[in-house]
């Protein structure tokens, strides 16, 4: 069996998994998450939990008429993320796409560059790359951390870069590699710190890509803070959701003036004039989703804790059985957001899933690599091989905080 190969070699130690041979042993998990729902009609794998508060904070907003793109909700939402994660201030913004492309454009990233990121993540990110007119290059990731690999990062930049007065380029296309944008896979942290570390050897900016990971920290410093800009998604199926929303993070609050300046239609400030001096974008957050997003993120510390409950019983119950739990990363603050299991092979895997969604419990593969979709599969890559075992092997599971 093929081993993976980890940038770290001394922080991981793998562990062979037994076939699942009986079905038996599926049926007891699909018992298992039955017992911790309390329910036998279907389970998702992530669904929000709401009570009065998020009511009360709505109908607040709508009492006020005030239900757009201004609002109390707006700014308290703003300051209540910048706050948590540390960072100089927050711009509100409809999704965690749109989070990513305008702190992309803010980063110098345009139609002449190309942005390194992983192969191993949805869609958006690699679309957010696209719609500043840029090139993806994927590299590969680490076993453990499932996100991008510094090891990988730096092997790729020694191969192909080339460091100029005018930033780093990729000596194979000629193109400016205008940003690195690692990605915090279901919420466990990436060696964020070492990836930053190689970018400014390179002059290359860093985004983090903290779609997932609202409430993980690593080495005692908050997702989204490690680079210039971090950008959250707030989605149905996150930790926290606003229904749909996202945020621009940075420790630098230039960068989040410019993001809300651009999200807000690149609208010099005034009493009552309309002047606009830049192509900007209608991506601000309405003031009723901000309202959900506030209540909801009041709650966040109660929803870790609850998920962080439903992981340690997973573990507990699942520790002799036919597949494992994917360990939480060395020096990471886990927000237990989605919870991946390792199969021994992909004949296992989908033999688990095809039995688990048929009986009510939803589980999820990881997402198609990037490179296999057809608008990515010309873009340059490594050889992609802890991300190829990563995908051939893990299966998220019911996740969502218990009900109280």
């Amino acid at each position: 069996m093929k081993k993976p190969l980890n940038g770290f070699q001394i922080k991981i130690i793998y562990h062979d998994i037994r076939r699942i041979y009986t079905m038996s042993e599926i049926r007891s998990f699909v018992e298992l998450v039955q017992s911790i729902y309390g329910t036998k009609d279907f389970i998702p794998l992530h669904e929000p939990r709401f009570d009065e508060k998020e009511k009360r904070y709505l109908a607040q907003t709508i009492d006020s008429t005030f239900v757009s793109s201004v609002g109390e909700f707006v700014d308290k939402f703003e300051a209540a993320i910048s706050n948590y994660c540390g960072a100089g201030k927050a711009a509100a913004v409809v999704n965690g796409t749109a989070a990513l492309q305008v702190a992309l454009r803010i980063a110098g990233v345009n139609n002449k560059s190309e942005v390194i990121t992983q192969a191993l993540t949805f869609v958006a990110t690699a679309n957010a790359i696209s719609y500043n007119g840029a090139s993806p290059v994927f590299v590969d990731v680490d076993y453990d951390t499932m996100g991008l690999s510094p090891l990988a990062l730096r092997n790729f930049l020694n191969e192909f870069g080339e460091l100029r007065e005018t930033g780093a380029y990729n000596k194979s296309t000629g193109k400016r590699i205008s940003a690195i944008v690692p990605m915090h896979t279901f919420g466990f942290m990436c060696r964020i710190d070492e990836i930053v570390e190689i970018a400014n050897e390179w002059n290359i900016p860093v985004v983090e890509d903290s779609a997932e990971s609202l409430g993980s920290s690593y080495k005692g410093k908050h997702s989204g803070t490690f680079g210039l800009m971090g950008a959250f998604s707030f989605n149905g199926n996150k930790i926290i959701t606003s229904g749909g929303g996202g945020a621009i993070v940075s420790s630098d609050p230039q960068f989040a003036n410019k993001a809300k300046y651009l999200t807000n239609t690149a609208k010099v400030p005034h009493a009552w004039d309309y002047y606009h001096d830049e192509i900007g974008y209608n991506f601000r957050m309405p003031n009723l989703n901000a309202a959900l997003g506030l209540a909801q993120f009041e709650k966040l510390n109660e929803f870790i804790e609850s998920k962080k409950t439903v992981y340690e019983i997973y573990c507990k119950e699942l520790d002799s059985g036919s597949f494992r739990m994917k360990e939480i990363p060395v020096d990471t603050e886990w927000n237990y957001w989605l919870f991946p299991v390792e199969f021994q092979d992909q004949e296992s895997k989908n033999k688990f899933m095809e039995y688990t969604n048929s009986n009510n419990v939803m589980t999820r593969p990881i997402w198609q690599l990037m490179y296999k979709l057809p608008m990515y599969e010309n873009s340059q890559r490594d050889a992609q091989i802890n991300t190829k075992l990563l995908a051939e092997r893990i299966v998220n599971i019911p996740s969502s905080a218990k009900k109280v």
